[in-house]
């Protein structure tokens, strides 16, 4: 290693994000599938919130919470996608380093914060169910805002450290970011300086991250499996398991690819997988969340009926 590498040295002020596909034809089909999704990801996540806000039925801390995932979904697509489309259509695929690591921020900052919304929603359930006597009280408009500003203030210091400690890297050449947006493990692989202790965090602070929630997540669900065997009625049982099939559904999408993501570092052949696990974490599940939460629910569905068809039969 350059003896100046001890210094924080940069002389890479930009990086070359290498997208997904080179072809212009390509480029074109590309455009117009993400625009499409992001669309729909807009729509879905909006309605869902609308949904929420205008239906008094609604106003339980479930929904209060699936209200804050759908928004995050919301920003977490547009941090990633918006970009993608201006450097297709511009085709100008430069970012400048200060917005490259301003990306890579607010991506973990809402990447974390789902980590730690999904956890506060099995607790939420593990409340209504389990117990149900003390559910108003325990979980209160109070303690909704608690665990919500809780959850934003650990997501902000895990993207925080992340960024910071990205900055003592020294990138000195190549420049070329084999992703459609800037992360931590494709940057790795640019700096011409030791990443190990980087390295090391991620894989330390991401276990902290995915390790305690998915444990408290399955010790709810532990719990909550026992309570819903034990009710008699079919009826209470199906819709029980209804209302956390959808949250388990989207903790597996969640966790899964993330864990693929950043569980394993140091492999460069895997960058092209990289990106499909990227699109997954970035549109694939805002897009499907709104399906999931909505599909097998009729409290949701008949919300939304009146949110838009209510709507028109006024006009």
């Amino acid at each position: 290693m350059d003896p100046e590498t001890g210094t924080n040295r940069t002389a890479v002020t930009e990086f070359i994000l290498l997208g997904l596909v080179e072809t212009e034809k390509l480029q074109s089909m590309l455009f117009v599938l993400f625009f499409f999704a992001y669309l729909v990801t807009v729509g879905g996540n909006l309605s869902i919130l609308a949904a929420i806000l205008v239906e008094p039925k609604l106003h339980t801390p479930m929904y209060f919470f699936l209200g804050n995932l759908s928004a995050l979904d919301i920003g977490c697509i547009t941090v990633t996608v918006p970009p993608m489309l201006d450097r297709l259509v511009s085709h100008k695929h430069t970012i400048s380093y200060d917005a490259c690591l301003t990306q890579l921020f607010f991506f973990h900052l809402l990447a974390g914060m789902d980590c730690f919304l999904l956890t506060a929603m099995a607790y939420d359930r593990f409340l209504a169910i389990c117990r149900p006597l003390t559910y108003s009280t325990r979980m209160s408009q109070t303690v909704q805002r608690i665990l919500v500003a809780a959850s934003w203030a650990c997501a902000f210091t895990n993207a925080l450290t992340h960024t910071v400690a990205l900055t003592t890297l020294n990138f000195c050449g190549p420049k070329e970011v084999n992703h459609f947006y800037c992360d931590l493990p494709q940057l790795f692989q640019l700096s011409c300086s030791s990443t190990q202790l980087n390295e090391l965090l991620l894989f330390a602070v991401g276990f902290i991250m995915a390790g305690t929630p998915v444990v408290l997540i399955i010790s709810s669900y532990i719990h909550v499996a026992a309570a819903v065997l034990r009710i008699r009625s079919a009826e209470g049982r199906k819709k029980a398991f209804s209302t956390c099939g959808s949250h388990l559904t989207v903790v597996c999408l969640f966790y899964g690819t993330g864990i693929f993501n950043y569980m394993r570092l140091g492999s460069e052949e895997a960058s092209d997988k990289d990106k499909g696990v990227g699109i997954f974490n970035t549109v694939i599940n805002p897009m499907l969340n709104p399906l999931i939460y909505s599909l097998r629910n009729p409290d949701v569905q008949g919300a939304l009926r009146r949110v838009f068809v209510g709507r028109q039969s006024l006009t």
